[in-house]
């Protein structure tokens, strides 16, 4: 498996990873209200508001990542840029969490920016590749 399928794998998993916070903060809560857990997140205030939210983002980023690297892919653009792009693509992720459970906002904006720019490269990397003439 290439690179960056391998962090799409990643990243789908950190998904799930940023949740576990979320799930803590909810059994602090009085436990975890199986019954209706949506309910008792859209109630959380401070650290587990900002769990859930990065549990959201988390969400909201990957079809973008996915579809960034099906559609280098899909255009059999491959090597170094790609996977380095993939690879600061997860890294970015995992920074993004870690700004958003510690409340450093401004630099979670920072990585969230970093995130969205490889996602967006990773689109436009057979135009580019096109573009350049050559392999990318």
């Amino acid at each position: 498996m290439s690179v960056p399928f391998w962090c799409v794998l990643i990243a789908a998993v950190l998904i799930y990873v940023a949740k576990w916070p979320v799930a803590k903060a909810m059994n602090a809560q009085g436990g975890y209200d199986n019954h209706h857990p949506r309910a008792q997140q859209a109630q959380l205030t401070g650290f587990g508001a900002r769990a859930y939210a990065a549990h959201q983002n988390s969400f909201e980023i990957f079809p973008l990542f996915a579809a960034g690297v099906l559609m280098a892919h899909s255009a059999h653009v491959f090597g170094y840029l790609v996977d380095l792009l993939a690879v600061i693509f997860v890294v970015s992720r995992v920074l993004y969490l870690f700004c958003y459970l510690r409340d450093l906002h401004w630099q979670r904006s920072l990585v969230w920016a970093v995130g969205m720019l490889c996602c967006l490269l990773l689109m436009l990397s057979p135009a580019l590749r096109n573009g350049l003439g050559g392999g990318i």
